[in-house]
């Protein structure tokens, strides 16, 4: 895809997104990898619901502005990510309902923060790891994330939200859908008694890819 056409297919699916409650406000922010080398992102303080395709910013991978209105302070975190995983080339962060939730629990695994319970969760995602809480913009949690990529596909800041990451911009998005999905189900499903996956069968899931 040209950029013109990802410009269009980043406004589409983050609207899409906005309209079915993954993102209220001006919360979250997006990325992908241009076919020059260069980022494109949403705007600081853009709405997912409200994007204008000749208004995202484009950056390069230091993170230096090049075009569009100014990028989300985060976009930090992003480039830090891309900079250690080759294989990803766009990024969702979200502030869904489920997973900001989550993030918020006092008792998470911070090696992984969901149990797997479905094949689809590992399939897509694999494990959960998270990061522990820095203020919105700090520059730790690019630190952090660094640390993390290329090992994980997606990524919980405490008390914050999901980052996940795709080898283009739709399975990014989808990954982010079935780790929202996925994150609902835990808290339908707390209390209950719940058959886990086993070792054996994650470790069978994650050579079946998506």
């Amino acid at each position: 895809m040209n950029e013109a056409e990802l410009r269009q297919q980043m406004v589409e699916l983050a609207r899409s997104m906005f309209e079915r409650g993954y993102a209220t406000g001006g919360a979250g922010n997006l990325s992908l990898k241009l076919p020059n080398g260069h980022f494109l992102a949403t705007p600081t303080g853009s709405s997912f619901g409200r994007l204008i395709a000749d208004d995202l910013s484009v950056v390069d991978k230091d993170g230096n502005y090049i075009s569009g209105k100014r990028p989300s302070k985060e976009v930090a975190f992003h480039l830090a990510i891309y900079k250690k995983d080759s294989s990803c080339n766009a990024i969702v962060h979200l502030h869904s309902t489920y997973l900001t939730a989550l993030s918020c629990l006092d008792s998470l695994n911070h090696n992984n923060a969901i149990q797997a319970f479905t094949p689809y969760y590992v399939m897509r995602v694999g494990e959960l790891p998270v990061v522990k809480y820095f203020r919105p913009g700090d520059p730790q949690i690019a630190k952090e994330l660094s640390k993390l990529a290329g090992k994980y596909r997606a990524f919980l800041l405490a008390n914050h939200g999901p980052i996940i990451t795709g080898t283009d911009f739709v399975d990014a998005v989808d990954n982010a859908e079935e780790l929202e999905e996925t994150a609902k189900l835990a808290f339908l499903l707390s209390g209950k008694a719940t058959r886990y996956l086993t070792g054996e069968e994650v470790i069978d899931l994650k050579g079946t890819g998506k």
